[in-house]
């Protein structure tokens, strides 16, 4: 899971004064229509309840039917063609066309939106601007209006805290997240929901080196510096000393929320946002981003490389440390432990701040991942909004992660869970998993990972590492989901702007022949987002946050 994926939050994030990057709206919590007869509303909120003995409603026509599926990123590549995928297909007489990108997302969805048509569901980053140019634009249907005239069941299985949290102005819901917590959630499952944000290095080149410690500027460069010269090669080519995620047309998150992560950056000083990006640890690191690079520590390859290409990377062992999050190299991780254990990619300690406090490192938000919306075009409303109950239900999220029983699971030791040949397959060759199996996250777009925990096995190694690493160093930003302005607005675009301004100015900081070269893009960078209207959209962002308090009763 990209859990991903999240570059334009997080490069907003910087333009002011930044939240995670992992995570949701805001918005009022009265509906607007009447409840039906059949259900009940709950006088704070506003909230509709379905009656405890109400059926699933896609169990009443199970006849064939295809929905397209737009998924926006362009790094997936599933099909609804795997067994459990047929399986699904056999129970509810759904099958998905998925729809993705070829190229530039920003661009595939703007060239969409501008047609003013989208296919029958949407998967995006709850982030994205285009979730509410579609809602303001009557693009989507509103999810609780679908459920009171086709399906009460959608209010027995939603959970009513993700639902008000994605209420909007006009009262309705129109988007579902996945991978969603609630602050209550992140407490009940701390212990075992760990964070996706890791500093990884590769073992056998980490241990020859003896363990550098790399929590400051100079043990970090230090480090870098001599991975490179004691291991210039890699299988005859280059080695990468340091690798992140791709740079974007907004930045790259691995130097923005993640690195403002890794230092224990507050969100908050004295009851008010705090400008993340302006901390004196924060620029230090910059800094010091910019003295690897004028070392020939940073790689060219790391400013123009896309997903593919780091994949293949990652694969081939060329890094020797990233600031990465570990769900997106699970494939290549286990070829590489599979290959030669000790040249596998584990999680150390990495960038701290002044002090060396430990890492508070995002875990899931009340936002979510992304969010699914229903277009307005949908070739059949009734069924969609059915299916979509059914995918977010305990048995649709079984249905997609442990799969069919007898064939990719069954009750062993009392509990259910994997087979023991599927489970070794997932732990030994995600690739072959998805293919002869595609349970397991395959098709995420609406996952639960709270209720998905009861069937989950024990994290097996090389991930396990990783996993473990993160346990005690995760925190829930969930009040801080949401508070960035999106879409049309004057805060909107003043947003938007920065971010794009943004993602031109990070290279030319890594880039900076001097510090002092630094200190005047910096400065001008400063200037510019002020010009830009960052009064505007701090003041935004300060009422926004103000509404997720009360919301969440802090």
């Amino acid at each position: 899971m990209n859990k991903k994926r999240l570059s334009t939050l997080l490069a907003l994030a910087m333009t002011a004064v930044l939240s995670v990057g992992l995570f949701s709206g805001c918005k009022k919590d009265t509906p607007s229509d009447s409840p039906t007869p059949t259900e009940t509303t709950t006088p704070s909120t506003g909230e509709t309840t379905a009656p405890a003995d109400v059926e699933p409603g896609w169990k009443g026509d199970t006849s064939p039917i295809t929905f397209d599926w737009y998924i926006n990123f362009s790094w997936f590549a599933s099909k609804w063609d795997d067994p459990i995928a047929k399986y699904i297909t056999e129970k509810t007489g759904v099958s998905i066309n998925y729809i993705v990108p070829a190229g530039n997302e920003a661009e595939a969805l703007n060239t969409m939106l501008a047609s003013g048509s989208v296919p029958d569901f949407i998967t995006l980053g709850w982030w994205e601007d285009a979730v509410k140019k579609m809602i303001e634009g009557e693009m989507v249907l509103p999810l609780n209006e679908l459920a009171d005239k086709y399906d009460m069941y959608f209010y027995k299985v939603a959970d009513e805290q993700k639902l008000a949290w994605y209420r909007q102005d006009d009262g309705n819901v129109y988007g579902y997240p996945n991978a969603s917590s609630s602050p209550k959630d992140f407490e009940k499952y701390a212990n075992l929901k760990p964070s996706n944000q890791t500093f990884l290095v590769r073992k056998d080149m980490y241990e020859a080196l003896g363990k550098p410690d790399m929590r400051t500027p100079e043990g970090f460069l230090n480090a870098l510096k001599a991975a490179k010269e004691k291991f210039p090669e890699v299988n005859g080519q280059p080695l990468i000393p340091l690798g992140l995620h791709e740079f974007t047309d907004t930045g790259n998150y691995s130097l923005e929320g993640y690195l403002q992560n890794f230092l224990a950056i507050p969100f908050e000083k004295d009851g008010k946002l705090y400008d993340r990006s302006t901390d004196p640890d924060y620029i230090k690191w910059l800094k010091t981003f910019r003295t690897a690079n004028e070392m020939g520590l940073l790689s060219k390859d790391i400013f123009v490389d896309k997903r593919a290409q780091m994949e293949e990377k990652i694969a081939q062992g060329r890094y020797f440390a990233m600031i990465y999050q570990r769900s997106d190299m699970s494939a290549q991780l286990q070829a590489l432990y599979a290959a030669d254990p000790n040249k596998v990619y584990i999680a150390v300690d990495g960038p701290a701040n002044s002090n060396l406090d430990a890492p508070k490192l995002a875990g899931d938000g009340l936002a979510g991942w992304t969010v699914t919306l229903i277009s307005k075009d949908n070739k059949d409303p009734e069924r969609a909004i059915k299916f979509l109950s059914y995918l977010i239900s305990e048995e649709g999220n079984k249905d997609l992660y442990l799969g069919k029983k007898g064939f990719t699971y069954d009750v062993i030791d009392g509990k259910e869970q994997f087979l023991p040949e599927v489970l070794e397959v997932l732990n030994s060759d995600r690739t072959k998993f998805d293919k002869e199996y595609g349970a397991s996250y395959k098709h995420w777009m609406l996952m639960d990972t709270n209720m998905n925990l009861q069937w989950a096995p024990p994290a097996a190694e090389p991930a396990k590492q990783l996993e473990d690493w993160t346990k005690g160093k995760t925190v829930s930003y969930a009040l801080y989901d949401g508070i960035d302005p999106t879409g049309t607005s004057e805060e909107g675009i003043a947003a938007s702007t920065m971010a794009q301004e943004w993602g031109k100015t990070l290279p030319k900081l890594l880039n900076a022949k001097t510090e002092a070269e630094f200190d005047q893009i910096w400065q001008a960078w400063q200037a510019k987002r002020i010009e830009l209207g960052l009064d505007k959209v701090s003041a935004y962002r300060e009422a926004q946050l103000e509404k997720n308090k009360k919301k969440l009763g802090m």
